[in-house]
C-alpha cells in the first residue's frame, strides 16, 4: 500500500494517524480546538513528537475542554511547566488559556467554533491534486488569511504555517496525494 511520503512506515502511531485522521473533515468543536492547540504546540517541533504526546495532552488539558481551562490559575500553569507528558514551553501552555477564551467567545458569537473555522473553505474540503509531497506548500493566501483573523481574534501560535497544517489535519484541505491508498477514502467521506 502506497502512502503519503511523510509517513513513518515503522511507527504504528504514525500510520493510525495518517489513515484514520489526516485530512478527514473534523466539525466536532472540542476537537477542532485540540488539534489547534496540538498544531500551535508543535510550533519548531515535528508533528512526530506531538502525537507521541498527544493521550499526555489531553490529560494534562482537561480533554482540551475550554470551560475548564479558562480557569487555570497560575499555580495549575506551574504544574503544567513541569510535566513530562507534554512540551514544557511556557509561552505555549499560557496560549491554551488564551485560545480558550478566545474559543469560548467564537462559540458565543459563532454558534460554534466549527461554523467560524469552515467558512474559511466556504464549508466545503479543498481537495488538491498532488503528486507528490515535493508539491504539497506549507503555507497558501487562505491560511494567511485564515491566521491574521485567528490572531485579530486573540488566539495565539497561529501562523500561516500552523493554520496550513491544521486545515490539513482536520480536514479543511485534503492533501493526500494522488497516489495515497487513503486518498479514495477521504474523497468518499467528502461527497
Amino acid at each position: 500500500m502506497t502512502r503519503c511520503a511523510w509517513v513513518k512506515l515503522e511507527e504504528p502511531l504514525y500510520v493510525d494517524y495518517h489513515d484514520k485522521e489526516w485530512g478527514v473533515p473534523v466539525y466536532e468543536d472540542q476537537l477542532l480546538f485540540e488539534m489547534l492547540c496540538l498544531e500551535g504546540a508543535q510550533a519548531g517541533l515535528s508533528w512526530w513528537t506531538i502525537l507521541q504526546k498527544r493521550e499526555g495532552y489531553r490529560e494534562a488539558f482537561d480533554q482540551f475542554d475550554a470551560t475548564k481551562i479558562v480557569h487555570y490559575t497560575e499555580e495549575k500553569l506551574a504544574e503544567l511547566q513541569q510535566d513530562t507528558r507534554i512540551v514544557r514551553n511556557k509561552l505555549k501552555i499560557a496560549s491554551v488559556v488564551t485560545n480558550a477564551k478566545a474559543f469560548l467567545r467564537i462559540q458565543e458569537q459563532y454558534g460554534s467554533f466549527s461554523d467560524y473555522i469552515w467558512e474559511f473553505v466556504e464549508h466545503q474540503p479543498i481537495i488538491n491534486e498532488w503528486t507528490s509531497i515535493a508539491e504539497v506548500p506549507a503555507t497558501t493566501v487562505l491560511s494567511e488569511r485564515m491566521s491574521k483573523q485567528l490572531k485579530k481574534d486573540g488566539f495565539k501560535f497561529v501562523g500561516s504555517t500552523i493554520c496550513y497544517s491544521f486545515m490539513q489535519a482536520v480536514g479543511m484541505v485534503n492533501d493526500h496525494t494522488v497516489d495515497c491508498c487513503c486518498r479514495q477514502e477521504v474523497d468518499a467521506n467528502d461527497n
